[in-house]
């Protein structure tokens, strides 16, 4: 009788995926070029070998049991894990990653990383960069929990570590904005937290996937309104939906057209420090990729367009 270790292989657990993906063994049987009865008696082999059920037969549909979820999701993670054993192998042999993921911050300047990713692609590597769009304190996470290779846009108090390091970007200003005919517009300066709790938020959501994630600016009992992005929450407060602080070098076409006002609180301007970082553990030899991104980083003048050259694409 064969064994689970020898029924479960990438080509079992890829199966089970499929049946997942669509619903029936029917319709993965055919997406799989197979009789139902050879995908249905493969299903069989693996419970026999488990001695478990992983579907409900009393259902038309392939519904999972609990323990057919559970040898679906670790099946995943493994063959998930597969993938990456592959990629690592390929990268000692070439000094190339087969993939680089960058976790940028909304702040970042989306034209500028595009013409890095131009400049990149132009040299022909092996490489396939991903971008991943983050915000706060999810831009470090995607990076900390092994979902990026570098974070752009991070703050950098407590980010070096043993396997990840930082350097700085550089500084950003922030300007409370409000649209002209909004109610704050014309109040007199400097506006009092008071005035300020009177009239809605428009704030940033954290990315992050654990905890609650960061705010800034917002006074206890004020309305708010969350958007994801930070190009968004411009967005927001140039048609009046409510103001806050936004960095200067993005507002400025708007402040200098009049369709953003500019608004001095007494809690004063705030200037944030910006980093960007990326993993590396002691002793471990950086992908050629990497090392390229962090050899452009390392030039003052992409760090300061990475920070305030926002214009159209």
């Amino acid at each position: 009788m064969q064994t689970a270790r020898d029924l479960l292989t990438p080509d079992a657990l890829s199966m089970l995926q499929t049946i997942e993906a669509t619903g029936s063994f029917a319709a993965a049987a055919r997406e799989l070029g197979l009789v139902p009865s050879t995908l249905t008696y493969r299903v069989r082999q693996i419970e026999d070998a488990l001695d478990v059920l992983l579907y409900d037969r009393s259902s038309r549909q392939a519904k999972l049991t609990p323990a057919g979820a559970e040898l679906l999701r670790e099946g995943s993670r493994l063959l998930q894990e597969i993938d990456a054993v592959a990629n690592r192998v390929k990268r000692v042999a070439t000094g190339w990653e087969s993939q680089l993921t960058l976790a940028v911050d909304t702040i970042i300047s989306k034209a500028t990383v595009m013409e890095l990713c131009d400049a990149f692609f132009a040299l022909a590597p092996p490489t396939r960069i991903r971008i991943r769009e983050e915000t706060l304190s999810g831009t470090l996470e995607a990076l900390t929990s092994g979902q990026a290779d570098i974070a752009i846009g991070v703050t950098p108090d407590g980010t070096h570590t043993a396997t990840i390091h930082t350097k700085p970007l550089g500084q950003v200003q922030f300007v409370y904005a409000v649209a002209p005919h909004h109610p704050l517009a014309n109040a007199p300066e400097p506006l009092p937290d008071e005035l300020l709790q009177q009239h809605r938020a428009v704030a940033v959501a954290d990315s992050v996937q654990r905890g609650g994630g960061l705010t800034f600016g917002l006074l206890t009992g004020q309305d708010v309104f969350t958007v994801p992005t930070m190009q968004a929450k411009i967005d927001a407060q140039l048609r009046g939906l409510g103001g806050g602080n936004v960095p200067e070098c993005m507002a400025a076409p708007y402040l200098e057209t009049g369709r953003l006002v500019a608004k001095k609180t007494e809690r004063g301007q705030r200037q944030v420090t910006i980093a960007y970082a990326w993993r590396a553990g002691k002793g471990q030899h950086l992908g050629r990729a990497l090392q390229w991104w962090l050899d452009k980083l390392e030039s003052e003048a992409t760090r300061s367009a990475l920070l305030h050259h926002h214009r159209s694409l």
